[in-house]
């Protein structure tokens, strides 16, 4: 008969199967033997425990993701990106204090021992065999390297996280079996190296170097006595040493590390005892994560380069595969952007608009021949809270744009007379242009014509304006009829290859309609970006590039730092040298003496369109000089503010024009932005003038055409929900189009309505 302890405690059959489940456990970490299931406790319950043998001899060590830190042209920081803020150093770049402390606490036979301390793991197998679970696990500072291979793996994903971290013996075999391979391949110090980089601080800090950043706003090797003791207490339990929000559990845990330093003999018991009465000593330098911490107002350019690297194919075959890239991050990106530009966009949109008005702007700036994206930003800054948007006005939805972009107005007759003089066209063409006039009956398309089956008219802003009217006349003046009588004679394909090649497309990414008010009055919703990009064409005498945001990128991989493939622009002739060259002698007139007067630049040549759509929604002005282009809106992102009796940036606007806001903001953001640049000129060409006597107004051309002869109609466009018709007869308010009580062509509600409830192309 078993024979029992007195005072109760495990019968001889429970400390047989104690020393059994110890013995195999010990014998199976020293000769790699399979390891048999022992039930009795639990060593292989579960199913967590693998044989020996039968696990993966090689520990798969994914890159450690560390900071991205996203520079301008000059390299200057715009901000820092990361899932995970950590820098990697090397260990002679760590304080030889902080390299004695974390060992003395969290393992002070680390030289002593192999892979695995048999000393603890007898003692805590013995522990646990009596508590009946995991109580102790006697890790090494090799194992919990190990365990923070498995967690640094499992990313974000709560599930693997839970699995990596979970007290199992399962668990604790492998660490065993990796940890065995690990010491064998590395030795002690790149373990003790690359444990002080991937394990966690606290406070949003992964690793010593981002430790002693956050705490002490001072580099690793720079970390003194007391504050190495600090952050080496920290790691068993961050939350519960935290030193910011709990400092006397904090001091209690630092002074027991540094007497365990005295007690293994690293440091003396004077220099403990010191370094025990010196306060904490924190300089806590809070987390900087994210775009929302950019410089300059570049949040939104941040986020559109974090969209190109998550989107463009060059960085990886599918999202995730581009993800993981961004995820891990130790990126060191290099963009485009230009610090003078950027201030002085964002000194400009302060000046002119305030974040508080009812209205936003955005502007954006891009280099003529090259694509670069030189400057982007807006009103109302980067955030969730009052007065802020996390959408980027500048840019297509793809990008973190609204769903459409906006109606352009005026803006778009530059591309229609760009396709005209491609077809052959004079730059003294000139039309009847009356104030009032139906749309033509017909219009050919590149497949069928369009019909105008609903007896749809429009007319001009003023009642001044009748032609007839030649093309630099019509242009500086804005007139509306002029340019539909013009696609009636050219038809639309001409002007559908004109966008194609200058890339001009919805801010969904669609296709501009095949309808009169998408292809001259510019009734379809379109990006800053798109059109600041399709005006750099005109400067760079007829040659379009797709805008860039990214010169370089570098990525730091154990230790060693690689490039990686950007993308580039692809640059490609739209039109023709002398086409353009007449489009910039056109779009100068509009800045000397049209709509765009007050946006013109005093000290170098420059050419620009205004442009304002029905009901003073969105107002627009496009403009460039030969080595710099620049677009900006001016609206609400919801569409549901008509700038009529309206104050913007403090000054009162009866009615608002493409000149009159957008205009002197253009101006602003381009002076500051060129100065200093050469002065370049634009090749202008000799085109006969019309009648002398004729007079100029002041006004712009309003850019919808309405089906009763009025401005006034009236829509429920909701552009972050999806722009969509209206009118008095039942706009709807986001996602799908109207349903019209008449007959109209399909896909023709593209922007905003134009004009009343009657309809309008």
């Amino acid at each position: 008969m078993p024979k029992k302890r007195s005072g109760g405690g495990l019968s001889a059959t429970q400390q047989a199967a104690k020393f059994l489940g110890v013995s195999v456990l010990a014998g199976a970490v020293l000769a790699g033997i399979a390891l048999p299931a022992v039930g009795a406790l639990g060593l292989a319950a579960k199913g967590s425990v693998e044989s020996f043998d039968e696990l993966p001899a090689n520990l798969k060590t994914p890159p450690l993701s560390q900071r991205t830190t996203i520079l301008d042209a000059k390299g200057g920081k715009i901000a820092t990106v990361y899932s995970r803020d950590r820098t990697v150093v090397d260990l002679k770049d760590i304080s030889p204090y902080m390299q004695k402390a974390i060992v003395a606490i969290e393992d002070s036979r680390f030289y002593q021992h192999g892979a695995v301390d048999l000393k603890g793991v007898l003692r805590a197998l013995n522990r646990n065999a009596q508590s009946g679970g995991v109580s102790e696990g006697a890790s090494t500072l090799t194992q919990q390297y190990v365990k923070n291979v498995f967690v640094e793996e499992a990313g974000d994903d709560p599930t693997k996280v839970a699995q990596a971290t979970q007290q199992t013996i399962g668990r604790k075999i492998k660490e065993l079996k990796y940890a065995i391979q690990v010491e064998e391949e590395l030795g002690k110090k790149k373990i003790l190296e690359n444990y002080l980089n991937i394990t966690f601080f606290g406070q949003q800090a992964y690793g010593v170097e981002a430790a002693a950043e956050r705490y002490f706003s001072k580099s690793a090797k720079d970390l003194e006595l007391q504050e190495a003791a600090l952050l080496a207490g920290i790691v068993q339990s961050p939350s519960r040493y935290d030193p910011i929000n709990d400092e006397a559990e904090a001091v209690k845990r630092r002074n027991i590390v540094l007497q365990r330093m005295a007690d293994v003999g690293d440091i003396s018991q004077a220099d403990a005892d010191k370094a025990k009465k010196t306060p904490l000593g924190l300089k806590v330098s809070k987390p900087k994560n994210g775009c929302i911490t950019a410089v300059k107002g570049a949040s939104f350019f941040c986020k559109y380069v974090e969209k190109v690297i998550l989107g463009d194919p060059v960085f990886g075959k599918d999202r995730e595969a581009r993800a993981k890239i961004w995820n891990q991050g130790g990126l060191t990106v290099t963009t485009t952007l230009d610090p003078q530009a950027q201030e002085s966009v964002q000194d400009s949109l302060k000046d002119h608009v305030y974040q508080t008005d009812k209205v936003e702007a955005a502007t954006t700036l891009v280099e003529p021949g090259t694509g670069k994206i030189l400057g982007m930003g807006q009103s109302k800054p980067y955030g969730s809270g009052k007065n802020e948007t996390e959408l980027n006005y500048s840019v297509d939805a793809a990008y973190g744009g609204s769903n459409f972009g906006f109606p352009t107005g005026s803006t778009f007759k530059p591309f229609v007379a760009a396709a005209a003089l491609e077809e052959g066209r004079p730059p003294t063409q000139e039309y009847a242009a009356p104030y009032q006039m139906p749309y033509p009956q017909t219009v050919r398309g590149c497949e069928k014509p369009w019909v105008n089956d609903g007896d749809y008219k429009l007319e001009n802003e003023n009642e001044s304006e009748v032609g007839p009217y030649r093309l630099e006349e019509a242009m500086a003046k804005s007139v509306n009829t002029y340019f539909v009588q013009m696609i009636e004679d050219i038809g639309m394909c001409p002007v559908v290859n004109m966008t194609d090649k200058l890339h001009v497309r919805q801010g969904n990414g669609k296709n501009i309609p095949e309808v009169p008010s998408s292809m001259t009055l510019g009734s379809t919703g379109i990006s800053p970006l798109t059109m600041a990009s399709a005006y750099a064409a005109f400067a760079a005498r007829g040659m379009y590039c797709t805008p860039i945001a990214i010169e370089s990128i570098t990525q730091k991989v154990g230790g060693q730092q690689k490039s990686l493939e950007v993308p580039k622009s692809t640059c490609s002739r739209a039109m023709s040298e002398k086409t353009a060259d007449t489009i910039n002698t056109l779009l100068r007139g509009v800045v000397d003496s049209g709509t765009g007067r007050q946006a013109g630049l005093g000290d170098r040549e420059s050419a620009g369109k205004t442009g304002t759509t029905d009901e003073r929604r969105n107002a627009w002005f496009v403009g460039y000089t030969p080595n710099l282009s620049g677009a900006v809106w001016v609206g609400s992102a919801t569409q549901e503010v008509k700038m009529r009796n309206i104050t913007i940036g403090g000054e009162y606007h009866p009615l608002v024009f493409g000149g009159e806001v957008p205009g002197p903001i253009w101006k602003d953001a381009m002076t500051g932005a060129l100065a200093g640049k050469s002065v370049e000129n634009f090749n202008l060409v000799d085109i006969p003038r019309g009648d002398p006597d004729r007079g100029d107004e002041d006004d712009e051309g309003d850019d919808n055409g309405n089906g009763n002869g009025g401005n006034d109609g009236d829509n429920g466009d909701n552009l972050i929900g999806g722009l969509v018709g209206g009118g008095n007869n039942g706009g709807t308010d986001g996602g799908a189009f109207p349903t019209p009580t008449f007959s109209i062509p399909e896909g023709w509600w593209q922007g905003q309505s134009n004009g009343n409830g009657n309809g309008g192309p």
